[in-house]
């Protein structure tokens, strides 16, 4: 069983920046790679970064590269979110996952929401334009 918990989020004009957390509680299961979606009103929720905690290598979608950075601490089983040069359209809802599979999973689908099966309540980014 895997918790997660988000923290970090708020409101911001555009241009500003946020800084995202995700905090794992595991009572076993091994957490092979992490991620963040987010979710705008009216929209259907899309991959942001991902992260896999044995290599440290990242994935990011078009539309957060150069401006969002993810990154691990393994220790303290922590994600974060750091986002930059926020635009009004990064607003929404984000949430932090995690994926239990022992598999290797290919880079064209860490972005995918149901290679992920452990979520987090969620934490919502406004950015004012």
């Amino acid at each position: 069983q895997v918790q997660l918990t988000e923290s970090g989020g708020g409101s911001v004009q555009a241009g500003g920046s946020l800084r995202l957390s995700c905090e794992a509680s595991t009572s076993g299961p091994y957490i092979s790679y992490m991620a963040w979606f987010r979710q705008a009103p009216g929209k259907e929720r899309e991959g942001v970064a991902a992260i896999s905690s044995t290599t440290g290598h990242t994935n990011y979608v078009d539309a957060v590269k150069d401006r969002f950075t993810i990154s691990r601490d393994k220790p303290k089983k922590m994600i974060y979110l750091e986002m930059n040069s926020l635009k009004s359209e990064d607003t929404g809802m984000y949430y932090c996952a995690t994926s239990t599979t022992t598999r290797f999973v290919p880079e064209s689908r860490r972005l995918n929401s149901s290679e992920y099966d452990y979520w987090g309540q969620g934490t919502q980014v406004t950015v004012s334009s």
